[in-house]
């Protein structure tokens, strides 16, 4: 059995990236950029104003002093001529600023009267005027590889004005639920002996939330040969095989046997942690395979801990960026620590971190509330409210 630290770093040394593809600008939303986003022009790429006003030579105006209107400069559709002292034009927000011109009046504080304009006292002492390359220059890098195209992000790919971006392939994920006990949300009530399954949907949940995309679900009894064969049917569709439950080492705990005839090799076995010791990972038939326990919180916590650091590698991602953690402070005591580093699960309010009440491996209605984790290591004894800890997102 090893370390957290240990395992992590067998997956950093083991994963390399899928490859990447090119995907047009409106395709790329959610993916993970595999090269740097250069900009392709400067933006602005001209002098802009800043305001709906009035572009003049500063030099050339005065409060209460009459200029000349020339002409009109629009977002899109610039003035062509050149701004002399004691001339002005009217000019909107975005629009490029006339030759000759260095300050924008805002409208405000304009009085107009048909090619006659003059301004009130106070229009200073902002230019109102966006300088060229002042939000990039050409060739800048406005995204590193490895960033994940969110909605902000997206904006600045547009920016770019780049039309087809390189992005990581996207991992192709299946997983399977074992357990003779597993039915079917909406069915389990049908049977005495039967629990809703739900570890995959939660799984499911947290891979495209990670980039993943799921092409295989399955649910599996605890029969082997049935197993081997869903096991050959789920390799051939992904990238990353989960198979969660079945991972103990009672007689009908197949979630490695059921690999083996497909040439199962372990990265490891188990993690020193609580909750989710029988978590593992493996290569079989050139594909991942991730082991979950089958214990909602385990699967759930180990998922957090193991999974999301797998399909970040997967996309050319770092791993400071998935396994960030934070000092925070804790907002109500946490108990002492035992033989294992635990991982406890803990809910945010307005003072700090805030342990839920039910961290038992199996709990679902405390999982719910939980969006952070404490990391504890073995033997630490009790905390008080106040006192820092290690959390990370979940």
């Amino acid at each position: 059995m090893i370390s957290f630290d240990e395992a992590i770093a067998l997956i950093a040394r083991a994963v390399r990236p899928l490859g990447h593809e090119d995907l047009p600008l409106d395709e790329a939303a959610g993916r993970v950029l595999a090269q740097p986003l250069h900009a392709r022009s400067a933006a602005p790429r001209q002098a802009v104003a800043a305001m709906d006003g009035y572009a003049v030579v500063d030099a050339g105006t005065r409060a209460g002093i009459d200029l000349t209107v020339i002409g009109e400069s629009r977002a899109g559709q610039g003035f062509a001529g050149t701004v002399a002292p004691g001339q002005a034009v009217r000019i909107f927000t975005g629009a490029p600023m006339p030759d000759g011109a260095d300050r924008c009046i805002m409208q405000e504080y304009a009085a107009r009267d048909g090619d006659r304009v003059r301004f009130a006292q106070g229009y200073g002492p902002a230019w109102h005027v966006r300088a060229a390359g002042s939000d990039f220059a050409a060739g800048d890098t406005l995204l590193e590889a490895g960033t994940r195209l969110t909605p902000r992000a997206m904006i600045a790919a547009a920016a770019a004005d780049r039309a087809i971006l390189s992005v990581s392939l996207q991992p192709r994920i299946a997983i399977i639920g074992t357990g003779d006990e597993l039915a079917a949300p909406g069915e389990a009530h049908l049977r005495a002996d039967a629990i809703p399954e739900s570890v995959t949907f939660g799984v499911a949940a947290l891979t495209a939330q990670a980039g993943g995309r799921v092409v295989h679900r399955a649910i599996g009894l605890d029969d082997l040969p049935a197993l081997e064969r869903a096991a050959g049917e789920a390799l051939a569709a992904a990238d990353v095989v989960i198979v969660t439950g079945g991972a103990s080492v009672g007689e009908r705990d197949f979630a490695k046997p059921m690999f083996a005839p497909h040439g199962l090799e372990l990265v490891f076995a188990k993690v020193g942690i609580k909750p989710g010791k029988p978590v593992w990972l493996g290569r079989a038939a050139g594909k991942w395979v991730i082991g979950l326990p089958g214990n909602p919180t385990s699967a759930m916590v180990t998922a957090r801990l193991f999974l999301l650091p797998l399909l970040a590698l997967l996309q050319g991602q770092a791993l400071d960026g998935v396994l960030r953690w934070r000092t925070l402070p804790l907002a109500a005591p946490l108990g002492e620590t035992g033989g294992r580093e635990t991982f406890v699960r803990a809910r945010w309010d307005d003072d700090g971190l805030v342990p839920v009440g039910n961290q038992d491996s199996g709990a679902q209605g405390a999982l719910a509330g939980a969006d952070w984790l404490i990391r504890c290591p073995a033997g630490q004894g009790a905390l008080a409210a106040g006192d820092l800890v290690r959390a990370l997102a979940f």
